[in-house]
C-alpha cells in the first residue's frame, strides 16, 4: 500500500484543451531533479523515478549540515546513478574564498574523474575552474537570475542551465524562455517545484550569521527564522511569544496543482528541494511528481489525481503549502501551518532477511508492532520502502503483535538488509502545526 516508489496509478480523466494530444507530442518532457543528502536518500530518489539527482560533498555546498558525501564517495555515487541511467549533479554552490582555491581544485578534479554530468555553482571562480576542466555548469538559484539578459550573459560564460530565482513568476519564466528561443540561445531553464522557501531573496540571508556566526551563504544556516521568539515592549516591559504564526518562516512550495502549466511553459527541468530531508520524504515527493509528469504526457492528469497526489505530499514533513511566487508575491498571512499528516516512529532494526521466503527478522527496540501496521524500511543500501505487516511470527508461530525486545518475522515483498532501520508509519491524530 505504501511502498515507494510505486509510480502511483494515474487515474483516467479528461485533460484540458491546452493539453490536447496533438500538442503533447511537441511539448518537451522536463527532467525531474531530486535531492539527496546521503546514500539512503540517493537510492530512494533513484527508485522513486528521478531523472537526475543533485548532491553535495562535505564542503563548499549550501547544505553543510546534511550528511553529504565524502570526496572519495563521489565516484561511487556517480557510478551508481549512471548504472541506473540517471544524471549526477554535484553542488558546489557556496561563495569561495582564496584560501579555499586548492580545496576547490581538488574537488573539481575528483568530480571530473568521477564523470559528473554537471556542477551546480554561482561563484565565478567555481564556474571558471569547472569550465577549465571541461565540466558542464548549471547556475545555482543563488545567482538570483530573473531576466533573459542575465541568462544570456551566463550562457556566454559557458553555463548550460540556469536555475532561475525563486522570486520569478510563471509569466516571468515564460517570457524568459520565449526570448531565449527567439535569440537562439541554447541554455536550459530549471525551476523549483517543491520544498522549503526562504524568506530572504534567493536565500541570501545574514540572520544566521548575525546571531550565531554561521553563514547561510556558506551552507551553515541554523534557520533562526523558524524559531519562536520572545518580544518585549521596551516602554512597559510587556512580553509576547511569537511562534504560532512563525512570521519569518515561509510555507513550503508545492506545484502539483499547476504542474501542467509549468510543463506547457517549456521549463526544461523541475527541481525538488530536500538534501536535509529523510529518505521517506525524498521517496514520497519524487514519486508524486514522477506520477504527475507521466500522467500529463499520458493525458490523465485530472483534478482528482492532483488532489490525491497533494494529499500524498501532505503525509510527509511540510510547513503548509503555497504556490510560491509563480502567480505573484505570496500574500501576507501565508505563515506555516499544516504539518505532516503521517509520522514515522522508530521501531527497531533488521537482523536478517530470508530471501527465499521473503521474511525480514526485526529486533523490536521501541514501541510495539501489530498485524496490519504499515512499516517503513531504509538503510545505506536500501531505499525507503513501505510494507503492511500482514503476517507476523515469533519462533515460527503466528502472532498478532510483538512488543519491545522481541524478535519478530514479518513477510515483505522487497529486499532489506541487516542493520536497516525500521519505523512504524502511521497517520497523526492531529497535524503538527509547526
Amino acid at each position: 500500500m505504501y511502498r515507494i516508489p510505486l509510480r502511483p496509478a494515474c487515474h483516467s480523466g479528461t485533460i484540458q484543451n491546452m493539453h490536447a494530444s496533438a500538442r503533447l507530442s511537441v511539448i518537451r518532457r522536463p527532467e525531474l531533479v531530486a535531492a539527496a543528502g546521503d546514500w539512503p536518500g540517493l537510492r530512494s530518489a533513484v527508485q522513486a523515478g528521478a531523472d537526475a539527482v543533485y548532491f553535495g560533498c562535505t564542503d563548499l555546498n549550501m547544505r553543510y549540515e546534511a550528511a553529504n558525501f565524502d570526496l572519495l564517495e563521489i565516484k561511487k555515487a556517480v557510478a551508481f546513478l549512471h548504472q541506473h541511467d540517471k544524471k549526477a549533479y554535484l553542488t558546489v554552490n557556496t561563495i569561495v574564498y582564496d584560501r579555499e582555491a586548492l580545496k576547490l581544485k581538488r574537488l573539481l578534479r575528483q568530480a571530473r574523474a568521477s564523470g559528473v554530468d554537471a556542477v551546480i555553482a554561482w561563484d565565478i571562480a567555481v564556474i571558471e575552474a569547472a569550465r577549465a576542466l571541461g565540466i558542464p555548469v548549471h547556475l545555482s538559484t543563488q545567482a538570483s537570475v530573473a531576466n533573459a539578459s542575465a541568462v544570456i550573459f551566463f550562457a556566454g560564460l559557458g553555463v548550460r542551465r540556469v536555475v532561475l530565482a525563486r522570486e520569478c513568476s510563471l509569466t516571468d519564466i515564460a517570457g524568459i524562455i520565449r526570448q531565449l528561443k527567439r535569440r537562439r540561445v541554447h541554455c536550459e531553464v530549471e525551476t523549483f517545484i517543491h520544498g522549503a522557501m526562504c524568506m530572504s531573496i534567493s536565500g541570501r540571508c545574514f540572520l544566521s550569521h548575525a546571531l550565531s556566526g554561521r553563514s547561510a551563504n556558506r551552507g551553515r544556516c541554523l534557520h533562526p527564522c523558524r524559531r519562536r521568539y520572545l518580544i518585549k515592549d521596551t516602554e512597559e516591559g510587556k512580553e509576547m511569544i511569537l511562534g504560532r504564526d512563525y512570521i519569518l518562516s515561509a510555507q513550503d512550495l508545492c506545484a502539483v496543482d499547476f504542474l501542467d502549466r509549468l510543463i506547457v511553459a517549456g521549463i526544461d527541468a523541475f527541481k525538488i528541494e530536500g538534501r536535509m530531508r529523510s529518505p521517506d520524504y525524498i521517496a514520497t515527493v519524487t514519486a508524486v511528481y514522477r506520477c504527475a509528469i507521466d500522467a500529463f504526457f499520458a493525458g490523465t492528469l485530472s483534478a482528482e489525481l492532483k488532489a490525491a497526489l497533494k494529499a500524498r505530499l501532505g503525509e510527509v514533513f511540510n510547513r503548509g503549502f503555497s504556490s510560491g511566487f509563480y502567480f505573484g508575491p505570496p500574500r501576507a498571512g501565508g505563515s506555516p501551518g499544516g504539518g505532516a499528516a503521517a509520522e514515522k516512529v522508530f521501531l527497531g532494526e533488521v537482523v536478517n532477511f530470508y530471501d527465499r521466503i521473503q521474511v525480514a527478522e526485526i529486533l523490536v527496540r521501541n514501541q510495539r508492532v501489530k498485524k496490519n501496521d504499515t512499516i517503513l524500511f531504509y538503510g545505506k543500501t536500501t531505499p525507503a520502502s513501505w510494507a503492511q505487516a500482514q503476517e507476523l511470527q515469533i519462533d515460527h508461530r503466528p502472532v498478532r503483535a510483538a512488543g519491545k525486545g522481541s524478535s519478530v518475522g514479518i513477510k515483505i515483498p522487497f529486499l532489506v538488509r541487516p542493520r536497516d532501520k525500521v519505523f512504524l508509519w502511521k497517520k497523526k491524530r492531529s497535524a503538527d502545526t509547526r
